[in-house]
């Protein structure tokens, strides 16, 4: 005999957590997935590039001959800064929206007062 838990059957119990744990693997296949991506941040019209992965490591730095000048190296190094803050823009986005895709899911799991 099923025990029932606050109205619900112990199969709906296992449907409900068998859905939890393959949200939990999608989830983490998506954060592997995201870590390994690259994410090119660019400033001074394409003169400073900047490449980072999804755990927002910098992995390089390009940098054009036209941006390095040796009277102004303030300018070099906000091109810097600016290329890699879009480079990390990027990749909070693509992780946002990854969350938004798993949210998506656990409202599908139907837990009254849970959405």
């Amino acid at each position: 005999m099923a025990r029932q838990f606050n109205g619900f059957g112990g199969g709906n119990m296992q449907h409900m957590m068998k859905q939890a744990k393959k949200m939990q693997a999608d989830l983490l296949k998506q954060q592997e997935d995201l870590k390994a991506s690259e994410f090119e941040g660019t400033a001074a019209s394409g003169l400073v590039t900047v490449k980072i992965n999804g755990a927002n490591e910098v992995k390089s730095i390009k940098l054009s001959r036209d941006i390095v000048d040796p009277n102004d190296i303030e300018l070099l190094e906000d091109s810097i800064v600016v290329a890699i803050n879009d480079a990390v823009k990027k990749c909070n986005e693509a992780s946002e929206k990854n969350l938004s895709g798993i949210a998506g899911g656990l409202s599908g799991l139907n837990i009254p007062g849970l959405f």
